[in-house]
């Protein structure tokens, strides 16, 4: 077992490890244990009733949280003419083509997201490996290949994630910070469940939300109802 500190221990007496709380409740006990000096982000943990082995029991998606995640995510827009200037004009950091391209093999990444129009997608392409490998590529899954960068670049300002099943078939997920009101954590939360449920697979059979349990990047975790988001 993971050995952890007089802060993290003490933190910990606060919420019951066997209990399973309403949302409301559960958001409080994580802000109420969450220590760290800096403002910590809220993190929400889904373990789905699919087998993520399958390709048809695939869960991956995005979803605007009404009020944000309390980071504002650097956007780089790979464009060029008139679609570059609508990408600065929405609010992208950085803007470029083979330029671009050319300083991030070069090994700079000072971004958090990439959007892409599909005609620059066969050169942002050769940077697979490299953007890949940290999880950056545009996906039109993720609707960051798209030629309404406009749209694209103020969803991601305004709050959008983006969410992906793991081997372990669980969803992780920020739904903003420890300083954040315990109502609004509470609606971007429901906001991410609710975009879970849409986005069940067909081929999921039985209970689909199993689990939910929230935390703060350094606290102890407080398990959360799902029944009532089923």
């Amino acid at each position: 077992m993971a050995k952890h500190g007089k802060k993290y221990n003490e933190a910990a007496k606060l919420i019951n490890g066997e209990a399973t709380y309403e949302a409301a409740e559960a958001i409080e006990l994580v802000k109420k244990a969450a220590t760290a000096k800096f403002d910590e982000t809220v993190e929400v943990a889904v373990r789905l009733g699919v087998d993520p082995k399958k390709q048809d029991q695939a869960v991956r998606g995005v979803v605007v949280l009404p009020h944000g995640t309390g980071k504002t995510k650097r956007v780089l827009v790979f464009a060029k003419g008139e679609k570059a200037k609508e990408a600065e004009a929405a609010g992208a950091d950085y803007v470029g083509d083979a330029d671009v391209i050319n300083k991030i093999q070069q090994g700079w990444f000072e971004f958090d997201v990439c959007v892409a129009t599909p005609d620059m997608m066969a050169e942002v392409g050769k940077l697979g490996r490299i953007l890949g490998g940290k999880g950056l590529m545009p996906n039109p899954k993720a609707g960051t290949v798209t030629f309404d960068v406009t749209k694209a670049v103020q969803e991601i300002k305004a709050g959008k994630i983006e969410y992906r099943l793991d081997r372990a078939g669980q969803i992780h997920a920020p739904i903003g910070k420890v300083s954040f009101d315990a109502e609004k954590l509470g609606d971007n939360l429901k906001a991410l469940i609710d975009a879970l449920n849409r986005a069940k697979p067909a081929a999921a059979k039985g209970i689909y939300l199993k689990n939910i349990a929230v935390s703060s990047t350094m606290g102890p975790s407080a398990r959360v109802n799902a029944a009532a988001f089923r």
